[in-house]
């Protein structure tokens, strides 16, 4: 940039816009040049737009915006659109589509941004190349890959997030102890999200190691969401039931693994001492899970699973389980308000029934505060992860059936009574 000011002065903005439209359309029109020979009649189609008409386009675009002529860029826009009409119908018969017309329109407005704002400009235009460069690929997703539940499920799962969830009130509700409709909403939202994360894994990566992976990342936004969410596959789809409960172990691994990283964030001192009870924690869940992904992978040789039927997204199961953690909150902030805080210890395992996470942040700003002593915190998170165990045992059998919360439940008593033991080795070790 100092080398155009001092070349071009007042102008150098102007002259960096230019330069930025120039390798735009440079590099749309080469993705453009590259398309023609592959075209139709002998190795070249009909289409008269290249590298240099697409160059041209992003200039006359970035001229039209710097000569700062009143309605110069709008009458600049007619004429692409003019020429790009007339070379449509020029070239119809042979290729139908509207792609080269509509993308020399892009560059012209992608040539007026570059002068506007370069660092828009520039990224607008490698998107479009992109977009260009990958249709054979998009053809082939939109044509043989996606299905059309799948599509539908998509779009439904949009509109929730994009119009609905901006649509829901903010404001507490007194009914519901002071939750928000649009915290249920996004509770919905992120059950479905999670979903479909699984059903995406299912697809590309294959029973046993999707399911495992997508468990462990959507465990480190909800464990019991997750849990809900492979029980509902499992049900559903008997021969994939231990591939789920790997998931959904995967995801418990993840609660130790976030305690840990939020008691380092909060309080790095009291954080070092919980350090071996989470990597306990973390190596019994995670063992356990890798050993039911390979004994899933193992039995997947009987057969192989069944496709899902009916789309990736199970809005009815998902409501239910959305409406059951809520009722946990209600239950949880009605026991706050009628017996009061009868000890923290308490108040820990109430809030723990509802979510694991928030009595480890308070537990952790108590201990960097110097409230309580580090031994204290370690245990109150024992007891937080406990009580939110209960939570997830519970959503396991109830989503999932016995033999499903059976292999949840078994994994969550057996890292939890590990870290429990070496909790208390530790404490006699203190001075």
């Amino acid at each position: 940039m100092n080398a155009l000011e001092q070349a071009f002065g007042d102008q150098a903005t102007f002259a960096m816009g230019l330069l930025a439209a120039l390798g735009s359309g440079l590099l749309i029109g080469l993705e453009r040049e590259r398309h023609k020979g592959r075209g139709h009649k002998g190795g070249r189609s009909l289409e008269p737009a290249g590298l240099r008409t697409f160059t041209i386009a992003a200039l006359a675009g970035a001229l039209a915006h710097g000569l700062a002529v009143p309605g110069l860029v709008a009458v600049g826009a007619l004429a692409i659109t003019v020429l790009a009409a007339m070379a449509y119908f020029r070239s119809s018969e042979q290729d139908p589509g509207l792609t080269t017309e509509m993308a020399m329109l892009a560059t012209y407005l992608i040539g007026v941004l570059c002068v506007q704002a370069p660092l828009l400009g520039a990224p607008a235009a490698v998107a479009l190349t992109a977009l260009l460069s990958a249709r054979t690929g998009l053809h082939r997703f939109a044509t043989r890959v996606l299905r059309e539940d799948e599509l539908h499920d998509g779009l439904l799962l949009a509109a929730l997030g994009l119009v609905v969830l901006p649509l829901m009130p903010t404001e507490p509700l007194p009914w519901l102890a002071g939750m928000k409709a649009h915290s249920l909403m996004g509770l919905l939202l992120l059950l479905l999200g999670l979903q479909a994360v699984g059903y995406v894994a299912l697809r590309l990566l294959g029973a046993q190691t999707g399911l495992a992976l997508s468990g462990l990342l959507s465990g480190l936004v909800s464990s019991t969401a997750t849990i809900a969410t492979m029980g509902q596959r499992a049900k559903s789809q008997p021969q994939l039931q231990l591939a789920c409960a790997s998931g959904a172990v995967m995801s418990t691994a993840a609660t130790w693994l976030q305690a840990c990283l939020m008691l380092l964030a909060m309080a790095p001192q009291a954080a070092l001492q919980f350090l071996p009870l989470g990597a306990a924690g973390m190596l019994v869940s995670g063992g356990l899970g890798l050993l039911l992904a390979r004994q899933a992978r193992r039995s997947s040789v009987a057969g192989p699973a069944a496709p899902q039927t009916g789309g990736p997204l199970r809005l009815k199961e998902a409501a239910l389980i959305a409406l059951l953690l809520s009722g946990v909150a209600v239950l949880v902030s009605w026991a706050e308000q009628q017996f009061g805080s009868a000890g923290m210890m308490a108040a820990v395992a109430l809030a723990g029934l509802a979510d694991a996470h928030a009595p480890v942040a308070s537990l952790a700003g108590l201990a960097h505060a110097g409230k309580i002593d580090t031994s204290l915190m370690c245990q109150g998170v024992l007891i937080a992860i406990a009580s939110n165990s209960v939570t997830r045992t519970i959503t396991a059998w109830l989503t999932g059936g016995h033999r499903f919360a059976f292999i949840v439940g078994a994994v969550l008593a057996t890292s939890l009574a590990l870290a429990t033991a070496l909790l208390w080795v530790i404490l006699p070790a203190q001075p």
